[in-house]
C-alpha cells in the first residue's frame, strides 16, 4: 500500500521526481500533443511552410473555428497539436513578446528568441505547484536576418531546431515521410507540396482543401501569409492529392 500510495504521488504532483527521475503529468502533456490533430513545418532554401490538419468533426462546425494555424508576427508564424485552448494561451503570449520586442527595441522579435521565451514560460509549469503543464506543442517558424527558421516547442519547455517535423497524430508516420523526401533546396512551393504529400500519406494518399491549412513565411517579403482554399485546392490537383467527393465525405468520418 505504501508503495501504490507513493507512485501515485509522484503522478499527481507536478512537482514531484519519480525515483527513475520523470515527471508523469509531463509525460501526460506529451500524450495529449499525441492526440491532437497533426501539424508540420518545412524549412525551404527560400522560407517556411507550416501545413496543418483542421479537419472539423462535424459538417455543422464551420471551418474557420478550428484554429491551428496563428500568426505570431509579420515574419513568424506558428502550428498547433494538442489542446487547442492551452494553444491560444501561448500565442497570445507569444504576441505580447513580439510586441514587446518592436516596442521596446524597434526590431522585429527573432524567431530562436521568442521561441526561448515561450518555452521558459511553459518549462514554469513544469516546477510550479497547484498548476498543470501546457498539453500542447507548437511549431514555431520565421524569417530571421534573412534566414528562415524552424523550431518545436515540447510541454517540458524544451526548444528543439529543425529542417522539417510533425507533432501530433501520427508523428511517427509523417517524420519518417519528411526524411526520406525533404531536401536542402527545396523551394517554397515544392515545400508547401511535400507537407501536403506527407499530410496527405497518413489520410489515404488523398486531401480536402477545406480540411488543410496552410501558410508560408518568405525570405524575400518576411511576411506570414495564410493559403486560401483555392490556393491550397491548385496545390493539391498539382500534386494529385485532391480528394473526389465520396472520398471528402469518407475523410470528413473519419
Amino acid at each position: 500500500m505504501q508503495g501504490q500510495s507513493q507512485q501515485q504521488a509522484y503522478d499527481r504532483g507536478i512537482t514531484i521526481f519519480s525515483p527513475d527521475g520523470r515527471l508523469y503529468q509531463v509525460e501526460y502533456a506529451r500524450e495529449a500533443v499525441k492526440r491532437g490533430s497533426a501539424s508540420i513545418g518545412i524549412r525551404t532554401a527560400s522560407g517556411v511552410v507550416l501545413v496543418v490538419d483542421k479537419r472539423s468533426r462535424s459538417p455543422l462546425m464551420e471551418p474557420s473555428s478550428v484554429e491551428k494555424l496563428h500568426k505570431a508576427d509579420d515574419h513568424v508564424g506558428v502550428a498547433s497539436a494538442g489542446h487547442v485552448a492551452d494553444a491560444r494561451r501561448l500565442i497570445d503570449f507569444a504576441r505580447r513578446q513580439a510586441q514587446v520586442s518592436r516596442l521596446r527595441f524597434g526590431e522585429p522579435v527573432g524567431v530562436e528568441r521568442l521561441t526561448k521565451n515561450i518555452t521558459d514560460h511553459i518549462q514554469q509549469y513544469t516546477q510550479v505547484g497547484g498548476a498543470r503543464p501546457f498539453g500542447v506543442a507548437l511549431i514555431v517558424g520565421g524569417i530571421e536576418d534573412g534566414e528562415p527558421r524552424l523550431f518545436e516547442t515540447d510541454p517540458s519547455g524544451t526548444p528543439y531546431e529543425w529542417q522539417a517535423l510533425a507533432v501530433g497524430e501520427d508523428r511517427g508516420e509523417l517524420n519518417d515521410y519528411l526524411e526520406e523526401s525533404y531536401r536542402d533546396d527545396l523551394s517554397l512551393e515544392a515545400g508547401v507540396g511535400l507537407g501536403l504529400g506527407a499530410l496527405a500519406s497518413v489520410n489515404d494518399d488523398v486531401l480536402d482543401p477545406s480540411g488543410v491549412g496552410v501558410a508560408t513565411i518568405d525570405a524575400d517579403s518576411e511576411q506570414y501569409v495564410a493559403l486560401t482554399d483555392e490556393e491550397i485546392e491548385r496545390h493539391l490537383t498539382e500534386h494529385d492529392l485532391l480528394a473526389t467527393d465520396g472520398e471528402s465525405d469518407e475523410l470528413d468520418e473519419e
